[in-house]
């Protein structure tokens, strides 16, 4: 378990307001008006879809509130227990729990719900389908559940070209189409692509272009893969 820490400065924290939500408004929605105290939260879809992006900005919310926030990862060491004046408890990646974190996941839910403590979880697959315990499965169906979906080419160029501006990156249709054809579109890659491609270009000098990914790609020992 860690605390979760807010960023530095507020462009570089996840937050409602920089999410891209695409087919996604309902969870987007249903998560900003969300209270204290309401129904557990569970959301899943495929890597990239946003799943961890809204955890976070929830989360930043309550800590900006000067609540407290607990985040557990699946694969995160124990012991995992609720706290005095916690707020909110965050269990992510909920498709990798192994079966002692599965028990502690469980004891984790029916303590938070004990003391009105706020629950959000997600993971790649919607509850039925997790390959847990029956009675963590049922607590994770229990409440609200929103099935993500990952952005469509149009939406994923435009958080692309946000983050390159927010950067003061100029990263041409050219590029973004090559990134797009020989990486995997979810988003989280693409960010840290673009974070090594940022520093690169530093390095170097040089602004971002295709042949300067190329040479990154092969400075790193990286096969760029076949054209999607």
């Amino acid at each position: 378990m860690k605390q979760i820490p807010l960023a530095i400065g507020p462009e570089n924290q996840a937050s409602f307001d920089n999410f891209m939500p695409g087919a996604n408004g309902a969870a987007l929605a249903h998560l900003m008006s969300l209270g204290l105290s309401a129904p557990p939260v569970y959301l899943w879809g495929p890597g990239g879809s946003g799943k961890t992006h809204l955890l976070q900005a929830q989360a930043a919310r309550v800590q900006a509130a000067g609540q407290r926030v607990a985040w557990f990862d699946a694969q995160d060491h124990q012991p995992w227990e609720v706290q005095p004046g916690w707020s909110l408890v965050v269990v992510d990646r909920c498709e990798m729990l192994d079966e002692a974190n599965q028990r502690a996941a469980f004891a984790l839910f029916e303590d938070a719900s004990l003391h009105g403590v706020q629950w959000l979880a997600a993971g790649r697959l919607p509850p039925v389908d997790l390959p847990i315990r029956d009675d963590l499965r049922t607590r994770l169906a229990w409440g609200h559940v929103f099935a993500l979906q990952a952005l469509p080419d149009a939406e994923t160029r435009a958080v692309l070209r946000r983050e390159a501006d927010r950067r003061g990156i100029f990263l041409s249709d050219e590029v973004m189409g090559y990134l797009l054809a020989r990486f995997e579109r979810d988003l989280g890659h693409l960010m840290r692509l673009l974070d090594r491609l940022d520093r690169f270009g530093l390095a170097q000098g040089r602004r971002i272009t295709v042949p300067l990914v190329r040479q990154m790609l092969a400075d790193e020992g990286v096969d760029e893969g076949p054209e999607a």
